[in-house]
């Protein structure tokens, strides 16, 4: 009887064929890995040319003409951070992406130069040019002249009336302290600092003259020349005129002489406020102050008045004359003299000047005033806003 044969045993081919697939899955991983890689890049690639094109667009706007229509300015304030400062420019109409100017002005590392002030931008600005402008800090300058020849109190009052400035002056400053000047400053700038920068420039011109001053009788220190130097910015504004009004004053400090300059009398009744307001008068020119130069002899008691780079120098270096008078020539000037008869002759013809023009009586003051405030001094004349009546003992330094 036939038999079944047993069934065959496997074989190795069989156990091969029962590991393949293993091989295929490991084939099938590494294909989705190189996919995935593949993807990623691809991916980032994108990224990539997304970001420079982000970035190229972000630059041409940075760059390009802004969005104002015509030239503004635009208050920075102090201590104002990055977002500050874009919201200030979009409400001026300087820029009209405030992030994107944010963004940029990171991007160039210049957030922590940004400065404060008032800034002018012209017309289509862009928003790296704004950049620029803030970080460099040139804000806008104004300027304050101060006159020469003005009081202390009355430079105050000026600062005071300019409304750019802020602060208030805490004390008036001695008379003679202040140079007058022009001073740049920016808006918001403190009184009191436009105040300090006057002073710390006085010292510096008086001390140049100072240093270099020709020796002049009386005039013992800095503050005796910034006296005479204030008496030669209210006797003249004629620049070249004050060394030699300076020289009048010197050669009578040499001899002696009472200085019998009006405006002494003036500072000597009103003080800070400069002016009097109508003509001086016979009580006026024996008023006994320690300013009055027709009583005191030698300087005044102190300045009578700011005076100015030049009227300084001159004081520091008078010309050399002989002269000792001097009264106003009818043109905005003076005619000096060496003697009292060639000056009386000058004072003759300035008081024709003034009779011609119409100087009504009570003007035609007061020699015979300056002659009773000093009598041991036969020179006395009128002030230069009365004529003179016909001298008897001569006439002051006029």
């Amino acid at each position: 009887m036939a038999t079944e044969p047993p069934p065959a045993e496997e074989t190795p081919k069989s156990k091969t064929a029962t590991a393949a697939p293993p091989q295929k899955r490991a084939r099938r991983r590494d294909s989705a890995f190189v996919g995935y890689l593949s993807g990623l890049f691809t991916f980032l690639t994108l990224l990539v040319f997304l970001a420079g094109g982000a970035l190229y667009w972000a630059k041409a706007r940075f760059d390009g003409r802004g969005p104002l229509e015509k030239d503004a300015t635009v208050m920075i304030q102090r201590n104002q951070g990055l977002s500050e400062i874009s919201e200030a420019l979009t409400r001026g109409g300087v820029i009209d992406q405030p992030k994107l100017f944010e963004f940029g002005v990171r991007f160039y590392g210049q957030n922590d130069k940004l400065r404060y002030g008032e800034f002018a931008f012209p017309a289509g600005v862009s928003m790296r040019e704004a950049m620029e402008i803030i970080a460099s800090g040139k804000s806008i300058e104004y300027t304050v002249t101060i006159p020469e020849g003005l009081t202390s109190l009355q430079i105050v009052d000026r600062l005071r009336d300019q409304p750019l400035l802020t602060g208030d002056i805490k004390d008036t400053p001695p008379e003679g302290s202040l140079l007058p000047e022009t001073y740049n400053f920016t808006r918001g700038a403190a009184r009191q600092q436009i105040v300090q920068r006057m002073q710390q420039l006085h010292k510096e011109v008086v001390q140049k003259a100072w240093d270099s001053r020709r020796p002049t009788p009386g005039v013992k220190t800095p503050e005796d020349l910034v006296t005479l130097a204030s008496l030669v910015e209210k006797e003249t504004g004629i620049a070249e005129e004050r060394p030699r009004v300076a020289a009048v004053f010197a050669n009578r400090l040499a001899r002696g002489m009472r200085l019998q300059s009006d405006p002494t009398i003036v500072y000597g009744l009103v003080g800070g406020r400069g002016t009097l307001g109508r003509s001086l008068n016979r009580t006026d020119i024996q008023s006994r102050t320690p300013y009055n130069t027709y009583v005191v002899p030698g300087l005044p008691a102190g300045p009578i008045a700011n005076p100015g780079r030049d009227a300084i120098e001159a004081a520091a270096q008078p010309a050399e004359t002989k002269d000792l008078y001097f009264v106003a020539d009818g043109t905005g000037g003076h005619a000096f003299a060496p003697s009292l008869v060639e000056h009386n002759r000058n004072v003759a013809k300035w008081r024709q000047i003034e009779r011609t023009a119409g100087a009504p009586a009570d003007r035609l003051a007061p020699d015979a005033a300056a002659a009773e405030a000093d009598q041991e001094e036969p020179t006395s004349a009128p002030p230069s806003s009365a004529p003179p009546p016909a001298p008897k003992k001569g006439a002051k330094p006029r």
